[in-house]
């Protein structure tokens, strides 16, 4: 019997319950810091696009950030 394969899902919770990682004010420090990048967007009238940081790429998809490459 193999161990069974824990979720991405289930790692983020355990991290948020056991680990003590605040997921929600996790949230929120990203979300301001994307923020000018997704208000130049809406003046452009974008709703897909791309934020490149450092060495990481968030694409949003309708005001959401889908991914992280």
């Amino acid at each position: 019997m193999n161990a069974p394969r824990v979720s991405d899902h289930a790692l983020l919770r355990f991290l948020e319950r056991a680990g003590g990682l605040a997921v929600e004010q996790l949230r929120q420090t990203l979300e301001s810091s994307l923020d000018r990048a997704g208000r130049a967007a809406a003046e452009l009238e974008a709703s897909e696009y791309m934020i490149v940081v450092d060495d990481l790429t968030f694409i949003v998809r309708s005001d959401t950030v889908t991914t992280i490459l």
